[in-house]
């Protein structure tokens, strides 16, 4: 059970490093609502369900990229962020993309709320949910991590992971 435990905490190290409360400008993105109307129409967009969430306790951020080597889970990298309190169980985002192509995502579940990553406690995923381990340190190539959107709605499920 210790590598186990050794081996999700290598893993989530990345994603739950990301900083939680940097400002859009800083970033030169936009933190965006989750407009669950946007996930009706014709598109581009992705409906995201997230799974096995712990609590209901903290926030939920969800962050999208282009899905290149040089934008995936890089700082200040993302297009646009979701955050918003979080549930126990399950959730339902909605990210708009902003054209057909490939991106990826990555969501990170801050459980005590303070803007920094506690591997003990703080929970991480990534879609399609790719094999995490040691050897990648928790950066899965974009590879494993992207998707096509169309001029769909796309929707996906991550299932998070915590220690």
């Amino acid at each position: 059970m210790a590598v186990k435990h050794r081996k999700i905490a290598a893993a989530l190290t990345l994603v739950l490093a990301l900083p939680l409360g940097s400002p859009a400008w800083a970033q030169g993105h936009d933190t965006i609502p989750n407009d669950m109307a946007k996930c009706r129409g014709s598109g581009p967009a992705v409906s995201i369900t997230v799974t096995d969430i712990k609590s209901g306790t903290g926030t939920m951020r969800m962050q999208l990229y282009r899905a290149t080597k040089q934008d995936w889970l890089a700082k200040g990298r993302w297009i646009y962020r979701i955050q918003i309190p979080a549930r126990a169980g399950s959730m339902t985002f909605c990210m708009p993309v902003p054209q057909a192509g490939n991106y990826a995502i990555a969501v990170r579940h801050d459980v005590n709320d303070n803007d920094k990553t506690d591997l003990t406690q703080d929970g991480g995923g990534m879609s399609n949910n790719p094999s995490i381990n040691i050897f990648n340190l928790g950066k899965p190539g974009v590879d494993k991590a992207a998707f096509s959107v169309g001029n769909e709605v796309k929707a996906i499920t991550i299932r998070m992971r915590y220690l």
